[in-house]
């Protein structure tokens, strides 16, 4: 049975590629459908009212306790969009649903890692704000050229310590300007592609606000190990239909 539209049309050409690569982020607003969107909140509603018992909580392998969430993995769309990136020979990492309900803290400064020092095997985090966000209200932060370094100890607790400390002196490996922090927006239904070595943050969200829905799907070339890869073994085992070629580690 063909799938229902995850995006509405978008572009993404050598133009989109080459922001993608200067600055370590792409933003694509209001791409998801509006059925997505709905199907998307339903899912994330259920997960955030599962129990975490144990190391496999709901949250951290999100599409191993949902079935809509489970069939995204090998969506024709979302595969389109992650090798538009990374080219024909990907794998799936991760699904892991980013909730943030009124109050959240957010969370300070970080990065990730993956093959720091071979800069031919990428990893690409897709994200779904399903009803978005606004800069001061759990809202994404990052540092274009950040993902340049590849350094995944970037830590920091806030804007004053990440500008004092890890950003002091930098400038962009390819532009030569002063890194600087840049707070996004997003409109419902907005997807943001991520170089995973981005310097990235989240503010927190505010008392009264509803819950941001969002959740993120993780892949990369295969060629050495994933510390990010969270995926059981029955999963792995036991795929959903289409995704057999997806799991593997290597």
């Amino acid at each position: 049975m063909t799938q229902e539209r995850l995006f509405e049309a978008y572009t993404f050409g050598a133009e989109e590629r080459s922001q993608l690569d200067r600055d370590g982020h792409f933003a694509f607003p209001g791409l998801l459908t509006a059925h997505a969107r709905s199907r998307l909140t339903d899912s994330l509603e259920h997960i955030s009212a599962l129990p975490n018992t144990g190391d496999f909580t709901p949250q951290r392998y999100s599409a191993e306790y949902d079935s809509y969430l489970a069939s995204l993995i090998a969506h024709p769309q979302l595969l389109d969009m992650a090798r538009g990136v990374l080219g024909k020979s990907i794998r799936f990492d991760h699904c892991v649903a980013l909730t943030r309900p009124s109050g959240d803290r957010g969370i300070g400064w970080h990065s990730h890692d993956y093959a720091n020092d071979r800069t031919d095997l990428g990893f690409i985090r897709i994200f779904f704000y399903v009803n978005g966000f606004s800069p001061d209200d759990g809202g994404l932060k990052v540092v274009p050229g950040s993902h340049l370094f590849r350094d995944s100890y970037l830590r920091a607790a806030s804007d004053e310590e990440l500008r004092s400390g890890w950003m002091a002196g930098k400038t962009h490996p390819l532009t030569g300007a002063r890194l600087e922090i840049i707070p996004l927006e997003a409109p419902p239904g907005t997807v943001i592609l991520m170089w995973t070595h981005a310097a990235h943050a989240v503010t927190p969200r505010r008392l009264g606000s509803d819950t941001r829905w969002s959740v993120v799907y993780a892949y990369r070339n295969p060629g050495e190990p994933s510390r990010a890869r969270w995926i059981t073994e029955g999963f792995q085992n036991d795929p959903p239909p289409g995704t057999e070629a997806l799991m593997p580690l290597l």
